[in-house]
């Protein structure tokens, strides 16, 4: 909103001024305004399910209406962005709901509503922006068909929900995951040439996620929920695509995809084909890392963070080597 009053060269400074803003605003609501959050009852399957019972849970309520509010005042108003926010926001409330639910919502009732939303958000992007898609390593671009693009763009958020969510579960672990493939596409984007107002966006989601891991590093004094993880899956793959290499969602986003996704499809083969896989690995990884291996919940979150760096840093310098060759 502010960026309608300014200069458009002052919308980098108002970008990190929103990005301060919505930091000491989202610490400032967690601190005070969590006892309005319901209480997390404890998860049955889950490795250490228990000691989160009695937590105030679904923070993602608060933190993600920071972002949303913070965004709509300090990043250039587009009629693009703000149908994000909307979709971020159904996301978010959807989630919360089912947070305070007595009984959680059935899976295939979470799914379609996914479906839906990861429809919207992929028939936004390949409406407002470019479907064109750089491949680096090959030096080429290629621009696909609204259809494919569509589709393509539909399975990318579904995933992206779904494998966030699954990841949230040790406390700081899918924050802290986030921050680096946010900042990690902030690094693709320059280095691509792709950098836009949404670059203001992400800085504002860093901050209110830098906020809320104040209060969730082990032991972790609320949680996220379902509000906060499956919001965070949407921003990460509208975040990818505005890069125009949607498959840097397979590297930038890799942890997401092990750790989450193993318990997906292990559970879909399971259930539909009544194929059994990883019968000795206990989903998500981190659920086995902390059952079998025996790491603590800060080891977990660590390691994990450490070796996400790692895959980032290596597939942005493998991009960095090519474009300069």
């Amino acid at each position: 909103m502010l960026t309608l009053f300014t200069h458009d060269r002052f919308s980098a400074i108002l970008a990190c001024g929103g990005a301060v803003f919505a930091l000491f605003l989202t610490f400032i609501v967690l601190k005070h305004l969590a006892f309005f959050l319901p209480i997390d009852h404890g998860r049955a399957y889950a490795v250490e399910g228990g000691d989160s019972k009695g937590k105030p849970t679904g923070a993602g309520f608060l933190f993600i209406t920071v972002f949303a509010a913070a965004s709509f005042i300090f990043v250039p108003v587009r009629p693009e962005y703000i149908l994000y926010y909307l979709l971020i926001e159904v996301t978010m409330i959807a989630g919360y709901l089912d947070d305070g639910s007595k009984a959680p919502w059935s899976e295939y009732k979470k799914g379609l509503l996914d479906l839906l939303i990861s429809f919207l958000t992929a028939l936004t992007y390949s409406i407002f922006s470019s479907r064109e898609i750089i491949f680096p390593f090959f030096g080429q671009t290629l621009t696909l068909p609204f259809f494919v693009y569509l589709f393509l763009g539909t399975v990318l958020v579904w995933v992206a929900i779904n494998v966030t969510n699954c990841t949230d579960g040790v406390d700081g672990l899918s924050s802290s995951l986030t921050i680096i493939s946010l900042l990690s596409i902030l690094v693709l984007t320059r280095m691509l040439g792709t950098t836009d107002s949404w670059t203001g966006a992400i800085l504002i989601m860093m901050a209110v996620l830098l906020a809320y891991l104040w209060f969730n590093t082990n032991p972790s004094q609320l949680l996220m929920g379902d509000a906060g993880s499956r919001a965070l899956g949407v921003f990460l793959a509208i975040s990818i695509m505005h890069t125009r290499q949607p498959f840097a969602y397979l590297f930038l986003c890799l942890i997401f995809i092990l750790d989450g996704g193993a318990g997906i499809i292990k559970i879909s083969l399971k259930r539909f084909l009544h194929i059994s896989v990883l019968k000795n690995t206990t989903t998500p990884f981190h659920d086995h890392l902390r059952k079998k291996i025996g790491w603590t919940n800060p080891q977990v979150t660590t390691r994990i963070s450490i070796l996400h760096i790692v895959i980032c840093g290596l597939y942005l310098f493998t991009v960095y080597c090519f474009l300069k060759w």
